[in-house]
């Protein structure tokens, strides 16, 4: 993805009370999405009238109403936004083909045949989520892949739910920080002009450790929630059939491994899996596609898995239409100037780097908007007082890696409660945005980490050994 996919030419806009009144309609949009989900609600169509407000309000505060509508539409309509609801919306079919052709089933049957309990197969899926995410380079394709196959199983063989919910989203996190094509990790690397290789590698560093530290926190939290199968023969319920629909995840992430676009890997995967399906008789044809004439409607799986992801879409569009504003208002500018003149040394440079990607992420609640905002300062500042290329890139990465993946108001903790829907056909309950955040233990890792680096300058020593900047006294 090159970066000018997400930046465009934007007017500029003035709003009524200033400061106050760019921020008036994020602090009303935070506030009722927090509202919501700490009440335990998961399902973002309900964030729809939140935004809706805030965008009306910020109509009434922007003093032109024509340059804010134009923003507001250019926002919505940036390419790299289609991009994320087609991924979206391939995955959650890929998702609903899996379910319907037994592969919850098989493995069930899998785990019974090897005797995995319900902790077991928690850490088995933060490894087989850690894999799959590394493969994608995608948090939200892992998401949306692992959560339809794994949280159900997990659900019936006793897992602890916000743990299991957790450890999926946490084996998202690890791919999103470090995987060679994800997005975080492309637009932190070429906006510091660093090297995406030798970035990469710097950051074992920090990964390995959260990764480590996760892996015992899942393990120690499961075992010592370890709850009773909701089905009392296990055995029972588990059917080798779906055995070969194993394949379609292995060819989703075998194209990606050899660089496909995402959108050809989903593509593809899918069509792959229903002519396995079809051929090995797993799937009804009826419900590839059937006419129900007397209602008028059309019935099929991929009508089932768009809607899915109907909800998501929707709350991505009118975010992406609010972020514009702020973008518009020069805001973020300013911010960029006061922080760049009252940084004075390298440290000082690391924490304004970090505070200022910490208020953009809060503020836009999308990480790669966020590093674009602070790219310009973030370079600046760290070329002035001598921040590698390398340690300014994997500062934004960590930061893009932590509130995402665990306050409730942001996209992938709002899509990883979403998908706990899909244990509903065993009666398996639904997690809270508030606990799968909570439960993250991989983005914990990654702020203690970050901690870490910051007051003790963990790794600065081999990061500067990459860095063919001069550095400038002030």
């Amino acid at each position: 993805m090159k970066l000018d996919e997400t930046q465009e030419a934007l007017p500029k806009i003035e709003f009524y009370g200033g400061t106050l009144g760019v921020l008036l309609p994020f602090f009303v949009f935070v506030s009722g999405v927090i509202t919501i989900a700490l009440s335990g609600a998961p399902d973002e169509r309900g964030f729809w009238p939140v935004l809706i407000l805030a965008l009306g309000l910020g109509l009434l505060l922007c003093k032109d109403k024509t340059a804010f509508s134009q923003v507001v539409i250019s926002g919505m309509s940036q390419k790299i936004v289609m991009i994320m609801i087609t991924a979206w919306m391939l995955a959650s079919i890929i998702g609903v083909l899996m379910t319907l052709t037994g592969f919850v089933e098989a493995l069930i049957w899998l785990s019974d045949q090897v005797k995995l309990s319900g902790p077991g197969f928690i850490i088995a899926t933060f490894l087989i989520c850690c894999i799959v995410s590394l493969s994608t380079g995608s948090s939200f394709a892992t998401i949306l892949i692992c959560s339809p196959l794994l949280y159900p199983t997990g659900g019936v063989l006793g897992a602890h739910l916000p743990t299991l919910a957790g450890a999926i989203l946490g084996g998202a996190t690890f791919g999103d920080f470090i995987a060679p094509i994800s997005d975080t990790t492309i637009v932190s690397a070429l906006s510091q002009d660093a090297k995406i290789g030798p970035t990469i590698k710097s950051r074992f560093k920090y990964v390995f450790p959260a990764a480590l530290f996760a892996l015992v926190s899942f393990s120690v939290m499961a075992y010592n929630n370890v709850g009773t199968s909701s089905i009392a023969d296990i055995g029972g319920l588990g059917n080798p059939k779906g055995l070969p629909m194993l394949l379609v995840p292995a060819f989703i992430i075998y194209l990606f491994l050899k660089g496909k676009h995402l959108l050809h890997g989903l593509l593809f995967g899918l069509l792959f899996g229903t002519v396995l399906s079809l051929v090995f008789g797993l799937l009804p044809f009826d419900k590839v596609i059937a006419l129900d004439i007397e209602n008028f409607t059309t019935k099929s799986f991929i009508i089932d898995g768009i809607n899915r992801a109907v909800g998501l879409s929707f709350f991505t569009i009118l975010l992406m239409g609010l972020v514009a504003t702020l973008k518009a208002s020069g805001l973020m500018n300013r911010l960029v100037d006061y922080a760049t003149a009252q940084a004075k040394t390298e440290k000082h440079a690391e924490g304004w780097i970090v505070t200022v990607m910490s208020m953009a992420v809060l503020l836009t609640t999308h990480s790669i908007v966020a590093i674009l905002m602070v790219a310009d300062f973030t370079k600046k500042t760290g070329e002035r007082l001598g921040v590698s290329k390398t340690r300014r890139a994997n500062l934004l990465s960590l930061i893009a890696c932590i509130c995402p993946f665990i306050i409730p108001y942001f996209i992938p903790v709002i899509l990883m409660a979403n998908m706990t829907k899909t244990g509903q056909e065993y009666d398996i309950p639904q997690v809270s945005p508030l606990e799968v955040g909570l439960f993250n233990f991989m983005s914990w890792g990654l702020l203690i980490m970050t901690v870490i680096t910051f007051i003790f300058g963990w790794g600065k020593f081999n990061e500067r050994k990459d860095n063919d900047e001069k550095r400038y006294k002030t």
